[in-house]
């Protein structure tokens, strides 16, 4: 059966993104449209997304009933993606600022309001004009709300039959709110309790997306069994071991119409598996770029990530010093977080000039030429729900340097030192000291075993991370997710 899917996602690359899970969103509407679904995403329009000249107005005025006796209006825009269609919610008192979640790394505090908003505009889009999706995929916390909707107030509905499928893409953002923000969004009261929204005294919309939804999705398989634990479940892993029957990890895949060294034109040189000539070049363009020695006999490490602990990125600041004393080797970091972190890396980069460069910010071109032009990649996460950064590093030919969590274990083979067998370095300790023995054991590796890195970098670019695999899976829960809701679960 060819399905009618809506995703309800708080971004959508390229429009808007901040993370992964924009890419997701789109790559994975992209593939069910091309495999004959009718996909339509349903996104806020920010201020921020540059609209592309195939971006029309769709609707004027769409009726959004909330609690409290308001009825808002808002327009609805749209703009193709691939096959599929995107359509952008317009409503500036929410989404006429700068950023998604936060300015100046300080949330909205009506972010509660704001997203509670998209989650019924979503559903009232679909009233308005007459298309009930077999299933509406849930991304987040931010559309946690929907299934709470389907199964209250729009249960009687022509929305009510139809299932939901809520996908997890990082557990520790959970979308806890004053209770007020229930009653704004027009729930019953009733569902201010623990076996639905309500968490320690306050509202807390992932959980009532966990309890409400027909089906639950995560990133990675390694992920969806980590936040059943404790160490990783961040308050709900009980819920999550109840609902274990309906909790399966996908594995994201790649948009490798987007990040494919031999079409690329964001690298200065395109190569393949099979020549692999052009990664010498863009190993030179990226140190003259950003201020590096140019010597393609040095092992490069590239970083391009948000700067938070969560990436690990604490532990890397630590020991770059004495990395540059006693190893020969550069490093490369694009990103931008948390200002001690920024600070350290452009400090860093101040003390080792010709070894250590950064870039604070983020660059799309810049982030494809340190894939390209890196040897190593550094993930050093606590925890990494899916991470997409690894994936590319191998489809480039880039080995990555991971610690074992989350999608990161699922995807990244340990080398095995002597055989050429895996695609990278893992280690198990999220510390300063196993990191920087990680990256000296592939530095030796480097200068002392250069056939394994031949051999592992085919490895890596010989792996399958598209998005049909993992697409076939989540079709398999659509279909799972739709027969569980015809029988009223």
């Amino acid at each position: 059966m060819k399905k009618k899917i809506l995703m309800v996602s708080p971004e959508c690359a390229p429009f808007s993104k901040v993370g992964g899970l924009a890419d997701m969103v789109s790559s994975i509407s992209k593939q069910f449209a091309e495999d004959g679904c009718e996909v339509k995403i349903f996104t806020p329009l920010y201020s921020s997304i540059k609209r592309p000249d195939n971006m029309t107005k769709y609707m004027d005025n769409l009726s959004v009933h909330m609690g409290l006796g308001i009825e808002e209006f808002a327009a609805v825009w749209n703009a193709p993606l691939g096959k599929a269609e995107v359509y952008f919610l317009e409503f500036n008192r929410y989404y006429d600022r700068p950023g998604i979640y936060n300015f100046n790394s300080i949330s909205y505090d009506d972010n509660g309001g704001r997203f509670a908003f998209m989650a019924r505009a979503a559903l009232e889009f679909c009233l308005a004009t007459g298309w009930y999706p077999d299933v509406i995929h849930c991304h987040d916390w931010t559309a946690g709300l929907i299934p709470v909707y389907l199964n209250t107030t729009l249960r009687q509905s022509p929305l009510g039959r139809t299932a939901t499928v809520f996908t997890i893409h990082n557990l520790q953002h959970q979308g806890v709110f004053d209770r007020g923000v229930l009653e704004y969004a027009g729930l019953p009261q009733s569902e201010f309790r623990s076996d639905s929204c309500e968490s320690y005294g306050a509202l807390n919309m992932m959980k009532g997306g966990l309890y409400n939804c027909t089906k639950i999705t995560t990133v990675s398989p390694t992920y969806a069994k980590e936040i059943q634990t404790q160490e990783f479940g961040c308050g709900l892993d009980g819920l999550l071991r109840f609902r274990a029957g309906d909790l399966i990890g996908i594995l994201n895949g790649v948009d490798t119409q987007e990040w494919n060294p031999a079409t690329d034109k964001r690298i200065p040189a395109n190569y393949s598996v099979k020549k692999m000539a052009g990664k010498a070049e863009c190993k030179k363009a990226l140190q003259e770029k950003v201020g590096l020695n140019v010597d393609d006999k040095v092992p490069l490490f590239g970083v391009v990530s948000r700067l938070f602990d969560q990436k690990g990125l604490d532990l890397l600041a630590r020991i770059v010093q004495p990395l540059v004393d006693n190893m020969n080797i550069q490093l490369m970091i694009l990103g931008n977080g948390e200002t001690w972190l920024e600070d350290s890396f452009k400090n860093l980069t101040s003390a080792n000039p010709g070894k250590v460069a950064s870039f604070i910010g983020f660059n799309a071109d810049l982030s494809h030429l340190v894939e390209a032009g890196s040897d190593f990649f550094l993930m050093p996460s606590r925890f990494e729900p899916c991470g997409l950064n690894q994936m590319y590093s191998m489809i480039y030919g880039t080995l990555p340097i991971v610690r074992r969590t989350g999608g990161l274990s699922d995807t990244v083979e340990q080398y095995v030192e002597g055989k050429g067998v895996g695609t990278g370095f893992v280690f198990d300790n999220a510390t300063a000291d196993a990191l920087y023995n990680t990256i000296g054991w592939a530095c030796s590796t480097w200068y002392d075993r250069p056939n394994d890195i031949t051999k592992m970098r085919k490895n890596a670019m010989s792996a399958d991370f598209t998005w049909s695999n993992s697409a076939l899976q989540y079709d398999q829960v659509y279909d799972w997710a739709i027969a569980s809701r015809s029988l009223g679960m």
